[in-house]
């Protein structure tokens, strides 16, 4: 029989402390929900888990870019389609020049609309963009806007390629071809010259018309709006088919971002039916 040193007592103390964290552990993963409430509940499995959140995160902001970038390519295809019914009336009107029974005068007057539709597809290039980024063309101040000189110098070393980070590496990316949709890109800077020139004409002037628009003008110049019309069309193609890969890569992302989240709930989220019975 000892006297100065209650070893029951102290047996029993011990396991009541012992007990007493069991009993809070528990009861802290039930309050919270999780497994892991601190390093010490699992260490390997908090480092897995952590890396797995941030997997999560990256993926669900590469979806948003992607979803960001469906809308952005959407606006840029519009606006091609718009310019599209551009180049057709400027053909159509390239074959009403074409012909004796358009007078001179009337050609000048052709050439007045011709170099305003001209301006509008410039404008048009210049104009598109999504939260401040030009869609169809470098930069808003390359676009040039007005006729003569400016139509001319329009969109001089304007080529604009977009590309999305779809995914959570850097190398992750979406990109379009090149675009340069205005007057020089669409290589119709001659036929906005001789309009603009034409156009500028005083009313006393109007004979001058045919040496600057005729019916020779007129017919070569519709080569020069097709190879327009399908070099558009070409970049109208490309955004399509970026839209389709971007949406196709947001499906896949969201696939990942499910299994990789159910992955992290399997080693972070507790397990009530087994916590329950271990807090009893």
């Amino acid at each position: 029989m000892k006297i100065n040193t209650n070893i029951s007592s102290l047996t029993a103390q011990e396991a009541s402390t012992n007990t007493n964290r069991s009993i809070a552990s528990s009861l802290e993963k039930l309050s919270t929900g999780l497994k892991i409430n601190k390093a010490s509940d699992d260490a390997s499995g908090l480092a897995i888990a952590d890396k797995l959140r941030t997997q999560v995160t990256s993926i669900n902001q590469g979806i948003s870019n992607g979803n960001s970038a469906i809308a952005l390519l959407q606006i840029a295809d519009k606006s091609m389609a718009e310019q599209s019914k551009i180049l057709d009336t400027v053909k159509s009107k390239l074959i009403q020049a074409n012909t004796d029974t358009t007078s001179t005068a009337g050609r000048v007057a052709i050439s007045k609309d011709v170099a305003k539709l001209l301006q509008q597809l410039n404008n048009i290039a210049s104009q598109t963009n999504y939260n401040g980024t030009n869609l169809l063309q470098k930069s808003s101040s390359t676009s040039g806007g007005g006729a003569g000189s400016t139509l001319r110098a329009a969109g001089v070393s304007a080529k604009g390629q977009l590309s999305f980070q779809i995914g959570e590496s850097k190398n992750d990316m979406i990109k379009t071809k090149t675009i340069q949709s205005n007057v020089v890109g669409l290589g119709l800077s001659a036929l906005a010259s001789k309009v603009a020139s034409a156009g500028s004409l005083k009313a006393t002037s109007v004979g001058k018309a045919g040496s600057v628009f005729n019916r020779t003008t007129a017919s070569a110049q519709q080569k020069k709006v097709d190879d327009a019309i399908t070099r558009l069309n070409s970049y109208r193609g490309d955004i399509g088919s970026t839209q389709n890969q971007v949406e196709s890569a947001v499906r896949n992302l969201m696939t990942q971002s499910t299994n990789i989240k159910a992955a992290e709930s399997v080693i972070r989220d507790v397990d009530y039916a087994e916590e329950s019975a271990n807090f009893n």
